[in-house]
């Protein structure tokens, strides 16, 4: 039983969760280039599909003209069908992790209707959307809000089935966990299982655990399930005899190990995630604490009860157990944790109605202890040295744009922290000013920094200038992986040394793509050459055999480019 409305003072329109989540997603979507590595990779992949004019592309993905099995397909299908939509673009490119998030925030919005707390439901659409690493993540074209998307929906139809034995939750919740698959292998079923299953431990009596686990393997549903996920790895393995125990083993079991090779991933400490998640979510991670406090007395015991305690328990399980997986991975990265994001913002929205979404001072001390620590900031840049470097945003230097971004956040952290206090009925909604300059920071920051962390400046002096000659790499792809999107065409890397590449380039030697120094000395010789070398390669490539060939050179960024 819920208490009256009018009781909890905070009241959220339907009409600005999706304004906010539209400002959120949209914004700024191709305002910036696509990035070098993962981005460059994932936009590269659907564009070669396009091109290859081949069923067997679409089956076993190629990167930069080599086989590239590492993940699923979903996101290069999606993506592929955006350009083909749309035309290939920077925002096209992008419309998939977008339009995932703001499928979340539907998710959220229905879910909070579905579990009788509609207004906690636009709350944590609110705070996932405009939460930092959200917003983020959701523009960038990486597997991770796709998959985050898919697997919300799976396990909040559980819990519907779960809550009501209706079948066709089961069904609907083993579909949206297939596709959970396709978007990135079998992390969908471990985090699925270990939230199912955590779930019927906790909240069934032991001896009704076999009965309550077949419920769960209900023909049907599991029909529905590998009608969506099987077609795609029974093709894959039929197309490449390596494909299963490459996927399944290699990418899956030796990377949670940490063992998997080449090693092209980051590792960590057990608490890798716990000052992320502070990030994440900021500015609402300020009020986490709140799941620790004891709710207020308007919550009616007896009658719902139950279903309540098994809500807060699957709450519980739904961001903690994840967390708690990645944690225990050997292989760890920042983009992971945007999985956990939905269940962790409705359990705090939750939580806040619970407390009666705080009282005055707990309204105002998140804008407080914010404000504090901008200032703190800002005090720090003004004293410390100057920063070196060229990078200029808003005509600033970076040391001045630092200190305009903590001015702000300092005073619309403290202008809304007096309004969450002073106006029960705006409350913490006035903290979502926050985000919002900080959406603005990113875009403007990402735009600055565009010729060292994206090639499209490259690619643009390339076709103006040496449209003639023809446009090699030397030793790194993944540092210049847009470069192949933006010229529209596959390039040969001299001498090798690629961790994506790596296996593609093993699986088909003698492939035109690994270009050896010896046959490259001998191409210099009969063709317009142009190569592009980053400065971590600048001084291997100086020292090199075949320098004098070259009558030419430009710097673009961190990389410069050598021309004969």
């Amino acid at each position: 039983m819920n208490p009256p409305a009018d009781t909890r003072g905070l009241h959220i329109p339907l009409w600005l969760v999706a304004a906010a989540a539209l400002v959120f997603v949209l914004f700024g979507l191709g305002s910036f280039a696509i990035l070098d590595n993962n981005e460059g990779l994932y936009a590269e992949i659907p564009r070669e599909m396009l091109a290859a004019h081949d069923w067997r592309a679409w089956v076993i993905p190629h990167l930069n003209g080599l086989p590239y099995m590492e993940k699923p397909p979903l996101l290069y299908w999606l993506t592929a069908l955006s350009f083909a939509l749309f035309g290939e673009s920077e925002w096209s490119a992008r419309l998939v992790p977008g339009l995932a998030s703001l499928g979340c925030v539907a998710l959220l919005v229905w879910f909070g209707n579905a579990v009788r707390h509609p207004q906690a439901g636009r709350l944590a659409a609110l705070m996932f959307v405009s939460g930092l690493g959200v917003t983020a993540m959701s523009h960038v074209l990486m597997f991770d809000m796709l998959l985050t998307g898919f697997l919300t929906a799976a396990m909040m139809c559980a819990y519907r089935f779960y809550d009501s034995a209706e079948k066709k939750f089961l069904r609907w919740s083993y579909g949206f966990l297939a596709l959970a698959l396709l978007a990135k292998g079998l992390v969908a079923l471990a985090l699925f299982g270990l939230v199912i299953l955590g779930l019927l431990l906790w909240t069934r009596p032991p001896r009704a655990w076999f009965a309550e686990v077949a419920k769960w393997l209900a023909p049907g549903a599991l029909l529905v399930f590998f009608a969506i996920a099987a077609p795609w790895h029974i093709a894959a393995s039929l197309t490449e005899p390596i494909f299963a125990h490459f996927y399944f083993f290699q990418e899956h079991v030796l990377r949670f190990l940490g063992k998997r090779e080449p090693h092209d991933y980051y590792a960590g400490p057990w608490w890798y995630y716990l000052p992320r998640m502070v990030i994440y979510l900021f500015p609402w991670s300020f009020l986490l604490p709140c799941l620790l406090l004891k709710p207020d007395a308007f919550v009616v015991r007896g009658e719902g009860d139950r279903t309540r305690s098994n809500l807060t328990r699957f709450l519980w399980l739904s961001w903690l157990a994840p967390l708690v997986f990645f944690s225990l991975s050997g292989a760890k990265a920042n983009y992971y944790l945007v999985a956990v994001m939905p269940f962790a913002a409705l359990h705090l929205a939750i939580a806040l109605e619970n407390r009666l979404y705080l009282g005055d001072l707990g309204r105002a001390l998140p804008g407080i202890l914010i404000g504090l620590l901008a200032a703190g900031l800002g005090v720090a840049l003004v004293l410390r040295a100057p920063v070196a470097g060229n990078l200029m945003v808003w005509g600033l230097n970076l040391t001045q744009f630092a200190m305009l971004a903590a001015g702000g956040v300092t005073v619309l952290a403290l202008g809304a922290g007096v309004l969450a206090w002073r106006n029960a009925r705006v409350g913490i909604l006035a903290y979502v000013a926050i985000p919002l300059w900080t959406l603005v920071l990113l875009m403007a920051t990402l735009s600055a920094m565009e010729p060292t962390i994206s090639t499209r400046p490259i690619a643009t002096y390339l076709r103006g200038s040496l449209a003639s000659h023809k446009v090699y790499l030397y030793r790194e792809f993944e540092q210049q992986s847009s470069l192949p999107y933006y010229l529209k065409r596959v390039l040969p890397v001299v001498d090798l040394r690629s961790a994506d590449l790596y296996w593609g380039d093993r699986l088909r030697p003698g492939n035109a793509i690994a270009v050896s120094a010896d046959d490259f000395s001998a191409r210099l010789g009969r063709e317009s050459v142009a190569v592009v070398v980053t400065d971590r390669q600048i001084r291997d490539f100086r020292a090199s055999a075949f320098i004098g060939a070259f009558k030419g050179e430009k710097r673009i960024g961190n990389s410069t480019v050598f021309f004969n």
